[in-house]
């Protein structure tokens, strides 16, 4: 019945088309995976909607608020929807589909704390999400009423630093404040909302005019047949967020570890796959550019020496996030072409991971006694040949267990990549946490799946040592 009200308004520019669609998914009851890890909420449901009325098809990737903002900006995406606030700042870098959402900032302390008012976070520290209203809110206020601010990176940590007493309070739109709180989080709201903030879909500026029209039009038709009132109540319901914390499972799941992992399970070891993965592909190519560096810097030229260690200082210097950002965001920024996330992942680690082996590489060579290369170039033996058969056998034996810890470090350090959207074992745990809030159990479960393939390649880095020695 809505598609046919809807078919009379489609968009024929965007009929047809697929567009990139970054989100947060840890911000419910707008977005967040349920216990099948799929992506719904009101956002997720409401960009849908509109493109099936529209003719469009979306794809959604779950990027974190700040990778979502950034990749929209780099051409990484052609749209964003994630309870984003519609700014005077935000709207000179981003055009605006009409509000589709009015939502408040409110202030939540711990439900022990008898702080009732602003007036009395005089002194103390107050937590905030990064990019959100409450943040913005926040930082306008803290002259005012004299308290610090210190910004954490999702809800649960915020959440988290309050209720364990590091911060006396937090601020978050209202609708999210009051899921997590039905939802368990032992917070209490003790203002009225704040800084009317309106939720908009979002463009990079003067792109993508045809998304943002067939955005603005199937939201006027879903508003006319009813569809979007039913998809805000099916999240929020008539007694506010009753519904949300309903369709997120809260009442039939099992909270135990076990239960935990048995709900996640698939989730789980969909992170832990693309981690090896990311991880055995990137060490791969880490290994062949490291070893390429490393042998450069010990051959006798003075260009090529320079060269390696150039890349080694570059490369072993420059922060991996801050690395993974530049490649995934800035490179398409100048360039105007994409990069995938995973492609821009493997990019990362390949040059960073790349330049510590390159490092050991050429400390492993030059550990060798000189005399041995000078022995066998007296004997006639060319560099080269010096280098094959003398040198490097021996330079190995130095280096295996160290390629067996490079292994490990880049493992971890899949981790970090979380920021650009790719779902590793990391962002698959923010996830969960954004559905249920389990914070420290889930995080321990994450742990514990981390030290159990750590300590298999510690096994293995101990097994190749015992058998390189001679």
């Amino acid at each position: 019945m809505v598609g046919k009200y809807l078919g009379t308004s489609s968009n024929s520019k965007v009929k047809g088309k697929t567009f990139v669609i970054g989100t947060d998914v840890t911000f419910p009851p707008f977005e967040f995976a349920n216990k099948n890890n799929k992506y719904v909420g009101i956002d997720m449901d409401l960009i849908r909607a509109i493109a099936n009325e529209q003719g469009f098809k979306v794809k959604i990737k779950a990027l974190g608020f700040n990778a979502a903002v950034q990749a929209v900006e780099s051409g990484q995406a052609d749209g964003v929807i994630a309870g984003m606030s519609i700014t005077n700042e935000r709207k000179a870098q981003f055009d605006f589909s009409k509000p589709y959402f009015n939502s408040g900032v409110v202030m939540a302390v711990a439900s022990n704390s008898k702080i009732h008012k602003l007036s009395e976070l005089k002194g103390k520290r107050v937590a905030v999400k990064t990019g959100t209203s409450g943040a913005d809110y926040a930082n306008s206020i803290k002259k005012k009423y004299g308290f610090k601010v210190v910004t954490f990176d999702d809800s649960n940590n915020m959440y988290q630093d309050v209720s364990t007493g590091n911060s006396v309070a937090c601020f978050e739109d209202h609708p999210v404040m009051q899921y997590a709180i039905k939802q368990g989080t032992k917070l209490k709201i003790v203002t009225k909302p704040a800084l009317n903030a309106p939720y908009g879909f979002a463009v990079k500026k003067g792109h993508n005019k045809a998304l943002l029209q067939a955005f603005n039009t199937g939201l006027e038709d879903l508003k006319a047949s009813g569809t979007y009132d039913t998809i805000k109540a099916k999240y929020l319901g008539a007694d506010e967020i009753k519904t949300a914390a309903k369709t997120s499972g809260n009442s039939a799941e099992d909270r135990t570890f076990i239960g935990l992992i048995k709900q996640n399970k698939g989730a789980l070891l969909s992170g832990l796959q693309e981690t090896l993965w990311l991880t055995v592909v990137s060490i791969f190519f880490a290994t062949i550019f490291g070893v390429l560096v490393g042998l450069m810097g010990v051959v006798p030229n003075k260009f090529s020496q320079g060269t390696s260690t150039t890349l080694i200082y570059l490369f072993r210097g420059m922060p991996l996030l801050v690395l993974a950002l530049f490649i995934y965001t800035g490179i398409p920024s100048l360039t105007g072409q994409k990069i995938p996330a995973f492609v821009a992942g493997v990019v990362t680690l390949t040059f960073n991971e790349g330049a510590y082996i390159a490092a050991f590489v050429k400390g492993g060579i030059e550990a060798v006694d000189p005399g041995q290369m000078e022995a066998s170039r007296s004997l006639g033996l060319p560099f080269g040949k010096s280098m094959r058969k003398i040198i490097l056998p021996q330079g190995i034996r130095i280096m295996v267990p160290s390629f067996i810890n490079q292994f490990i470090i880049t493992l971890k350090d899949t981790s970090i990549l979380s920021i650009i959207g790719l779902l590793e074992l990391t962002q698959t745990g923010k996830i969960i946490i954004a559905r249920n809030l389990e914070g420290f159990k889930v995080w321990t479960i994450v742990a514990a799946i981390y030290l159990i393939i750590i300590t298999l390649l510690t096994w293995l880095s101990n097994w190749v040592q015992r058998r390189t020695k001679v």
